[in-house]
């Protein structure tokens, strides 16, 4: 996946989805929440998998805008004025890639803390 490279980025009209097309001809819808929730950011991941904070209540979070960084990735502005998470086309991909995997790992890890999207 590290030669992978994005043919298109699409915000939807809502503003809740991003449609990503790579060269290799996979294609994901994913859907702003789950963005944000996994963004790679330090605030969410941590600097470490013991510092990673689950991150909850954005079912309605929305993509404000998108900035290229370099070659290589895309910085998300999310309405909730979070924008320190760096999007590898790699991390795009593998978040797609596993989208219900991941999703359902979230909703799970959501359920057994008690707390809702």
């Amino acid at each position: 996946m590290s030669e992978i490279w994005p043919t298109e980025l699409r915000v939807s009209s809502d503003r809740k989805l991003l449609s990503v097309r790579f060269d290799n001809e996979s294609a994901y819808d994913l859907p702003a929440e789950m963005l944000r929730v996994m963004s790679p950011s330090a605030e969410v991941q941590g600097h470490s998998p013991e510092q990673r904070k689950l991150k909850h209540g954005k079912k309605d979070v929305e993509i404000m805008k998108m900035e290229p960084v370099g070659n290589y990735a895309v910085r998300i502005v999310f309405d909730d004025m979070h924008d320190t998470g760096i999007f590898s086309w790699t991390y795009l991909a593998e978040l797609g890639a596993n989208k219900q995997a991941k999703w359902s790992e979230y909703l799970n890890e959501l359920a057994e803390k008690g707390l809702s999207r």
